[in-house]
């Protein structure tokens, strides 16, 4: 949440509370956010309800794909020079079609990604998020 507003002035969730209280509201959000790591083929490291259920996976199963697996392979090219505008911007806008665990095509609308860094600027991976999307 810190480097959604560092990178685009916005708040992506209104509220205060506790660590927990807050995490649980991302969890709980009306919109999908996800996230990963940085490692050579990043794996997704969190994934909201709403994205979870949006790729028909449990936690367990989220928290270990490799997000490239998040999209088909004929739109690999595109979704990889988005990762690197974004590594380059600090955070673009994107439409693109993923796809479920089950083979569920949708398509994003009006998507963010940005680089999730802490205070140091210290990039810990990249995000997303978007409300936004059709079955097709």
């Amino acid at each position: 949440m810190y480097s959604f507003e560092y990178w685009t002035g916005n708040a992506l969730l209104d509220i205060t509370g506790t660590p927990a209280e807050i995490a649980q509201a991302l969890f709980t959000a009306p919109f999908v956010v996800v996230s990963h790591g940085i490692q050579a083929d990043p794996i997704f490291n969190y994934g909201n309800q709403q994205a979870l259920t949006l790729w028909e996976f449990s936690w367990e199963e989220f928290t270990t794909l490799p997000s490239r697996k998040s999209a088909e392979e004929m739109v690999q090219q595109e979704r990889d020079r988005l990762l690197a505008e974004t590594t380059h911007k600090g955070y673009c806008h994107y439409s693109g079609v993923r796809i479920s665990k089950t083979g569920q095509r949708f398509y994003i609308e009006d998507g963010i990604i940005w680089n999730v860094v802490d205070a140091e600027n210290q990039k810990w991976g990249q995000a997303a998020v978007f409300s936004r999307y059709k079955f097709i």
